[in-house]
This record gives C-alpha cells, structure tokens and sequence, in this order.
C-alpha cells in the first residue's frame, strides 16, 4: 500500500503548468515540522514535494500561497531524469490525490492574522450582573 498523509506549510508559492497534452498539474513544496527538537533544541523540518493534477491543480493555484497550511493524501511517486548536466537524478514526489485547505482566509484572499487586532488594555470590564447565566 503506497498512501501518505502530511500537514505542512508552502515553502513558496506554487508553480503551475500543463503537460503537452494540455492536461493542468501544479507543484509547491511544503514543510513539516518533526513532533520533537533536536539536541540544540532547534525544531527540525522535513520537506516534501508535492504534486497536483487537473481542477485540484488550478484550485491550489488559485488559492495556495507561501506560507499556506495544508493537509495532504496521496501517494509517493519516483521519478528519474537527466539533469542539464547529463546526469541521471532520482526524486520523489508526493502525488497528491487531496488537498485540504487549512489556512482560514479572509475577503481578499490573505491569511486571518493571529494575532487580535486591538490591544488588552482596549477591552472593557463586564459586569457579572448583566450575564445571563
């Protein structure tokens, strides 16, 4: 069985292209974080290639940019060629078969912020008598 789950932010924006059959692929790169640091106490990443096909291709066009999060079902695919320099390279890519969008986003298309826009001291105090409960 060759399946592959992932959750990892773009490390750029995507590329897209067609074959020349004229079918639509898009590929980005995402990384994801390891659940340990290592002895430094750095936080170490692992990045992963990830292609898409046909109308999930435009879709993560459209809306994926660097630094969007994602999860991602799929398959792990080798591919072999001929770098510029007539060496023959191996590479692995991730096919994926889904891409969820986790990155919440507002009207024009941008991540939400974080962070709330209005510091502490703008909140007001409630009074205890006026909640319902």
């Amino acid at each position: 069985m060759n399946r592959i789950t992932l959750i990892g932010n773009l490390t750029r924006d995507p590329e897209s292209s067609s074959t020349q059959g004229g079918v639509n692929f898009t590929r980005f790169n995402i990384a994801v974080n390891r659940p340990f640091t290592n002895a430094a106490g750095e936080r170490v990443a692992d990045y992963f290639d990830i292609v898409t096909w046909r109308q999930l291709a435009e879709r993560c066009a459209k809306y994926l940019f660097k630094g969007s999060k994602v999860g991602i079902h799929g398959s792990v695919q080798r591919r072999q060629y001929e770098d510029r320099d007539g060496i023959k390279r191996t590479s692995f890519d991730v096919v994926a078969d889904e891409v969820e969008f986790l990155t919440p986003k507002t009207n024009n298309g941008q991540p939400q912020d974080s962070q709330p826009n209005h510091p502490i001291s703008d909140m007001q105090p409630v009074d205890n008598d006026d909640l319902p409960f």
